[in-house]
Parts: C-alpha cells; sequence; structure tokens
C-alpha cells in the first residue's frame, strides 16, 4: 500500500522540525490520552498529561493499565516511524508490558529505543516512568512488521 503523499510530507515536515503538534492532531488517540512529545536531540520524550479520563482506580486515583500500554505502543510507533524514515504506519505484530509498579494520576512520561531491526521487522523498547526516569511504572517490548505487502 503507497502512503499518502499528505502523511509523508507531515512525517517529514516533523522529523526536520521537531515539531509534533501537527502530528499529533491526526492522532485521535494520541489527543484523547493527552500525549505530547518533544524531540531532544537524539531522544524523543513522550509524555501523557494526568486526565481524569485516564484513571483506572479513582479511590488511588491511578491510571488504568491499558491506557499506560496504549501510550507505549503509540510511543513505540510513532518513535519508530520517525527514526526509520517509515512513511506508513508499521503494523504492531506484538506488545508485551511489564507492569512494575502502580501508576498514579500524575504526568507520565515514556522514552523508547530500537533494539534490532531486520528488513521487514524491527524491535522497540519503551520505558514509561513518573517520578524518576530510573524507577519505570511500566517497561514494554513491541515488534513491528515493517513492509507489509503480503
Amino acid at each position: 500500500m503507497k502512503p499518502s503523499d499528505d502523511l509523508v510530507q507531515l512525517i517529514t515536515e516533523t522529523q526536520s522540525s521537531g515539531r509534533w503538534e501537527t502530528l499529533l492532531e491526526q492522532i485521535p488517540y494520541a489527543g484523547f490520552i493527552g500525549l505530547t512529545a518533544q524531540s531532544m536531540g537524539d531522544e524523543i520524550l513522550f509524555r501523557m498529561e494526568p486526565l481524569d479520563s485516564n484513571t483506572g482506580n479513582p479511590l488511588l486515583p491511578a491510571l488504568h493499565g491499558g491506557v499506560i500500554a496504549g501510550f507505549m505502543e503509540t510511543a513505540a510507533t510513532l518513535n519508530l516511524m520517525m527514526r526509520l524514515d517509515v512513511h506508513q504506519v508499521p503494523k504492531v505484530v506484538d506488545l508485551t508490558v511489564d507492569y512494575l509498579r502502580s501508576g498514579k494520576l500524575k504526568p507520565t512520561y515514556a522514552t523508547c529505543v530500537l533494539n534490532r531491526q531486520g528488513r521487514r521487522v524491527a524491535n522497540v523498547q519503551v520505558s514509561a516512568w513518573q517520578k524518576n526516569r530510573e524507577t519505570p511504572i511500566a517497561t514494554a517490548r513491541a515488534h513491528f512488521l515493517l513492509d507489509d505487502e503480503s
């Protein structure tokens, strides 16, 4: 499938300018969970706002595990698209999330590392934290199919 010219232009502009707003406005889920991103040198820092709609347990209050996983999957997908100059959304083969501690209703951050890239498959490691990068609330591994011509 050929990527749309609009998407190619949008990704190219984001890569060159480091301004994520226009790209993220095109992703309804990113807006729903309050996802923002900023390029910091070679790293992309993703942030999820502490919205009431992201709450899983209102008694704690704590983030919903599915929202944490969705945040990490979206971050991994966007990171992969920027790093590999992929001009269409890569297909997620699988996502494995390790929940390490309760995510409080406060700003949550994530960074990604591209661990392995084959010709058609890539692996991205994601770490999400709130207070301190050294104490993540969750980690994830995502495998993506880069070229779905079958």
